[in-house]
């Protein structure tokens, strides 16, 4: 149990496990369109970061090692929740350009920290409104360098050691 504790509560876990859930969920809906995977690879990640958020919150909670505020810290991983599990849900229509920005800028409300993760679902908004063929291929590429990125960022992370974002960034 002590194991499960201690990966719930670190935070180089949660990306790398996140963008892989997502990257399969995103697989089975890509003969949808290139669109709604990326739509729905942003939503399963950060609805899976968003639980993993509340899942620490919670565990830390019971531990006593709670460094923080329930009160405030819940309402985070709530506002990460709800916009990602409506992208996912909504991956396919019109109303996941307001999905993305909604999870975007909940993002960087939460911390200019948050860019990185926001990119692509900004990304997304881009291909959606862009007409030709030619730019929507190049922001998909971008998309994918960004995701490409996230992704090699989140496995030198977990592979650190580090507990918290804060020692990672200390010792690289």
């Amino acid at each position: 149990m002590e194991g499960l504790a201690a990966f719930i509560v670190g935070e180089g876990h949660w990306l790398p496990v996140a963008m892989s859930i997502a990257a399969v969920c995103a697989f089975f809906v890509f003969k949808h369109g290139r669109l709604a995977a990326m739509n729905l690879f942003v939503g399963v990640t950060m609805m899976v970061m968003g639980t993993g958020h509340v899942l620490a919150v919670t565990t830390k909670m019971m531990q006593g090692t709670l460094g923080g505020s329930a009160l405030l810290l819940y309402p985070i991983g709530i506002a990460i929740l709800v916009p990602a599990t409506l992208l996912a849900i909504h991956h396919r229509s019109l109303r996941a350009v307001t999905y993305n920005w909604w999870m975007a800028v909940v993002l960087i409300v939460l911390g200019l920290i948050n860019i990185p993760l926001a990119i692509p679902a900004f990304l997304n908004i881009a291909v959606s409104k862009a007409g030709r063929p030619r730019t929507q291929a190049i922001l998909v590429g971008a998309w994918a360098l960004v995701v490409l990125g996230l992704l090699a960022g989140g496995m030198l992370f977990m592979l650190s050691g580090a507990r918290t974002f804060e020692e990672f960034t200390q010792t690289s």
